[in-house]
């Protein structure tokens, strides 16, 4: 069993925290820290994002935080032994890549692949591969038993949620709203309505993600969803700490969050 799958067994129906943070932001020394700091908080799995210069599913607070870590030359590489240095001392939270597709086909996906594995990573979400090009991406992350995460959106006809549902793996990530990520006002009915369709096509937790900025929000997502995704929200309190409070501030709201939705 998978640690991503181990998580949503362990949780036995309860819900489950998904941070969101960029790796290298603010600094690549802190990128460490930060997730145990998640951990502490209780996030039960850890979404980190590798630094790319055109993030275009980001809205402008991710984006600074991708142009702060790429100011300090953090890339994939770097990315990757992040994760294993986390993996020295935590070897059970998740830890989900998620970016672009281009950091990934520079590097090879074989090699990728192998080196993620290595380090410790469990799945990977690359916000541009749609699953009709995604097979050779795929192979390569089945071959080292690593997950594929794909995105879902609220416009996603149920012929391709059919596509998506036979290529998952670990969980699927449901978009909210339309737009980048920290954008817009969610609509919690329509969000509820179309989880219970989801549920119809894939066997997978459904997490949902994009314009949570809350505790009220997240616990309002979680009647719904299996897991709550959330990341604008952190990177913003990242750019406003200090490297020094950084840790305990992110904490702290991630434990707000998690106290919202169990």
């Amino acid at each position: 069993m998978s640690r991503i799958a181990k998580c949503f067994a362990d949780l036995a129906g309860s819900k489950a925290l998904i941070p969101f943070i960029t790796a290298g932001d603010p600094t690549p020394g802190l990128t460490v820290s930060l997730m145990h700091g998640l951990v502490d908080g209780g996030a039960d799995i850890i979404e980190l994002g590798v630094p790319f210069s055109d993030p275009m599913a980001d809205g402008p607070v991710i984006q600074r935080a991708s142009e702060r870590a790429l100011k300090h030359k953090v890339g994939l590489r770097h990315v990757l032994e992040m994760v294993a240095e986390f993996r020295r001392s935590n070897a059970e939270t998740p830890v989900v890549l998620m970016g672009y597709l281009n950091p990934l086909c520079a590097m090879g996906y074989t090699e990728f692949a192998g080196k993620a594995k290595a380090a410790g990573v469990d799945g990977v979400l690359t916000v541009d591969c749609p699953p009709e090009e995604a097979a050779e991406l795929q192979a390569a992350l089945d071959a080292a038993g690593l997950d594929t995460v794909f995105l879902i959106a609220p416009t996603t006809p149920p012929s391709r949620v059919a596509e998506i549902a036979k290529l998952a793996r670990g969980y699927v990530y449901y978009v909210s709203l339309k737009g980048v990520t920290g954008a817009g006002h969610l609509d919690i009915d329509d969000v509820a309505r179309k989880i219970a369709a989801l549920r119809q096509q894939l066997p997978l937790p459904i997490g949902v993600g994009f314009g949570i900025r809350d505790a009220a929000t997240a616990k309002a997502i979680s009647t719904a969803a299996d897991a709550v995704v959330v990341g604008s929200r952190l990177v913003q309190e990242i750019e406003a700490a200090t490297p020094e409070t950084a840790r305990e501030q992110l904490t702290h709201l991630v434990a707000e969050l998690k106290a919202a939705i169990r």
